[in-house]
Order: structure tokens, then sequence, then C-alpha cells
């Protein structure tokens, strides 16, 4: 089953093993809500109180965790007030915004989706390359930008056949360690792996032969 849902007394939780990519924040942080190495039941949305439980959807990358309320009221899908993708050291783009991926609005306002060309749930990361052994800077050097007019919205991220990933909407590029890098309205972005301008697209997939919907 890739997606379990599970209602707890006073939030439910809804984890889509499709989108995860490992990260270990929700394992890590609360390893009694979400119990590791363990057969039959294994998330707890009681063991935790519901603000605790929902800043772990807040804290997942990949948008895999999604935390409701009950009874209503916002829980970890609200968009945050800065749109940002962040470039993961040897692996993908962290996405959070309010998300349109190949036309389809996203439920979470967070996604992580592939870098390296190799995985095979594109546009999405499934960790493939870290048994690929990709290797790309998580610090890419700053680019000279201006302030954004507005910083939140929707994003749009369109995967162009065999080539970058298009997107539009405002957004702050973001290195690992937090320095915001860039400031873009579009910005066409490699997920083949071969690009020498990376995060940017320069090209590249077309002489390595990158083929992807």
């Amino acid at each position: 089953m890739t997606v379990e849902t599970v209602k707890g007394a006073k939030v439910t939780i809804r984890f889509d093993a499709s989108r995860c990519v490992h990260s270990r924040n929700c394992v890590l942080s609360r390893p009694d809500v979400f119990v590791p190495n363990v057969e039959g039941e294994w998330i707890h949305p009681d063991a935790a109180s519901p603000d605790e439980v929902i800043r772990i959807g807040q804290n997942c990358p990949s948008g895999a965790i999604e935390v409701f309320r009950n009874e209503g009221g916002v829980g970890s899908n609200a968009p945050p007030l800065v749109n940002t993708v962040r470039v993961r050291e040897n692996g993908p783009l962290a996405f959070e915004a309010e998300l349109s991926i190949a036309g389809v609005k996203q439920d979470a306002p967070r996604a992580t989706l592939c870098r390296c060309g190799q995985s095979k749930n594109k546009p999405f990361c499934d960790g493939a390359h870290a048994a690929a052994g990709f290797t790309a800077s998580g610090e890419p050097p700053a680019r000279d930008s201006q302030p954004l007019a507005a910083r939140g919205g929707v994003v749009e991220i369109q995967p162009t056949p065999n080539g970058s990933l298009k997107v539009m909407g405002n957004l702050e590029i973001v290195s690992g360690t937090g320095r915001t890098i860039n400031r873009v309205t579009e910005v066409f972005l490699c997920r083949c792996g071969q690009s020498k301008n990376k995060p940017y697209c320069d090209g590249s997939h077309k002489a390595a032969g990158f083929t992807a919907p």
C-alpha cells in the first residue's frame, strides 16, 4: 500500500510512501509518533500534541507526510509566506510553495524533485541519487538578484520533454545552508544530472541523450 491514512483523536496523518525520500526527520524528531523498524502499526498520531505532529508534517521536505486537524483549521498544508527551492547536497531540489507540477495542483506545499536523472518516479525524487553516486554541490555561487515584488503565490513546475524543469512563479533559490542564491519568477533547472551550471539547465540533456516525459 503506497498511501496510509491514520486517524487519531485530534489529527489525521496521511503518509505517501511513493514521495518519501527517507530524510528521517520524522523518526528522528518523534520516534514515538513514527516508530521505525516495527511490524504492524507504526504511525501513532496521539503520541504527541497536535501542534507537534503538524510540525513533523511541515518539516517533511518531500510532502510524503501530511497532517490534518480533525475539526478543521490549519494543518501541515498551509503554504509558506516565502516560496523556496533548496538545493540539497548531492541530492534533489526541495520545493516549498503552493505547487502545481505537470499541470496537477499538489495537496502538500512541499515536494522533492529529481536532479540526478536517475529516479524511476520522475519528476519526483525516489532516492536514486544515493545508489547512483550523484555528486552536485548544495552551495552554488550566488547571483545578483533583486527582491521579489511578491514572495508567495502559486509556483508552476513543468517538466519539459527530455529536458529541464521549467519553473514559473515567485521563488527564492536557497543553498543547503540557507543562503538565498537567486530570486526568480521564471527559471529552467537541471533534472538530467549533467549540467555544468547546476542547479540551472545548460542544455547538456541534449548531448547526454536524456529521456523523460
